[in-house]
C-alpha cells in the first residue's frame, strides 16, 4: 500500500485531520489500486453512508454525498495523471469536485501546484488527509457550490489545467459547469473531464465543441475497486479551450 514518508510535523497534522474526521463520522482505510499504473493508495473514506444521507436530507441543493465513494472516474483520471505526470509538473492545477482525494493525490505526486474545491466540507478534510498520507502534501482548498460560484472561486486566476471526475449527473449541471470552465481554464488550457458514459456528459462535450473547445478522448475499462462497477468504461475527455 502506498504511503508518503512524512516528517514528525506532517504525522502530527495527519493525526489532527484523522481526529476531525472521526469526530464527524465513521471512517475506515482501504487500498485503492490504479489499474493501469499499478500504483496503490491508502485511502480513508466514510463508513456510514446512511448517516451522510441523513445529514443532507434538507440540503436545498439536493447534493447527495456522492463524494464519499470511490468512483471509477476518479481512479481513471488518477491513472491518466500517473501515466503523464509531466502534463502537471510545476503547473497551477485546479480540481473541481475533489471528493475524497484520489485524483488530487495523483496530481500532487506529479508535482502540481494544486487547488481543489468541493461542496462538502468533510470531503475537503478527507481530501487533505488522503493527499497528505499519499503525496506528502496538501492542496489549497475552497469550499464552494460551483453551480452558484461565489467571489472566492470567480476571482481565481485561470489555470492551465483543470481536472474534473464525475461532476456531471444532471442536465442542470451542463451550462453552469461550462460557464465556469470558461472562466477557470486559461486560453489554450486543458480541461480533463472523466465520466462513465452519461448522456449529460456527452451533451457537455457537444456544447463545449460548439463554443470552440477542441479535444480528444480515451477510455479506461478497469478493473475497479468495487466489483459492482465491473463493466464500467470511463471516458477521459481532454478538452482544450480556444486560445482566444
Amino acid at each position: 500500500m502506498f504511503g508518503a514518508s512524512l516528517s514528525v510535523e506532517q504525522e502530527q497534522r495527519l493525526d489532527c485531520l484523522r481526529g476531525q474526521l472521526r469526530d464527524a463520522m465513521l471512517v475506515r482505510e482501504i487500498a485503492v489500486g490504479l489499474p493501469a499504473s499499478g500504483v496503490t493508495f491508502a485511502i480513508l473514506k466514510p463508513d456510514d453512508m446512511d448517516r451522510l444521507l441523513d445529514a443532507v436530507e434538507d440540503d436545498p441543493e439536493q447534493n447527495l454525498p456522492y463524494w464519499a465513494e470511490v468512483w471509477p472516474s476518479g481512479v481513471a483520471l488518477a491513472d491518466e495523471i500517473v501515466a503523464e505526470p509531466g502534463m502537471l509538473t510545476g503547473r497551477r492545477v485546479f480540481e473541481i469536485g475533489s471528493g475524497i482525494g484520489i485524483t488530487a493525490a495523483a496530481a500532487l505526486r506529479a508535482g502540481a501546484d494544486l487547488t481543489v474545491a468541493d461542496y462538502a466540507p468533510t470531503a475537503l478534510t478527507l481530501c487533505r488527509f488522503n493527499t497528505l498520507r499519499n503525496a506528502g502534501c496538501e492542496p489549497a482548498a475552497i469550499h464552494c457550490n460551483w453551480r452558484a460560484p461565489g467571489d472566492e472561486l470567480l476571482s481565481l486566476t485561470p489555470f492551465p489545467v483543470v481536472l474534473a471526475a464525475d461532476v456531471l449527473y444532471e442536465s442542470r449541471d451542463v451550462e453552469p459547469l461550462l460557464n465556469l470552465m470558461e472562466r477557470l481554464v486559461a486560453p489554450d488550457g486543458l480541461l480533463w473531464l472523466a465520466e462513465p458514459g452519461r448522456a449529460v456528459a456527452r451533451h457537455f462535450v457537444a456544447l463545449a465543441s460548439e463554443r470552440g473547445w477542441r479535444g480528444q478522448s480515451r477510455t479506461h475499462a478497469g478493473p475497479w475497486h468495487d466489483p459492482e462497477d465491473a463493466g464500467t468504461v470511463v471516458t477521459i475527455n481532454r478538452l482544450r479551450r480556444a486560445a482566444r
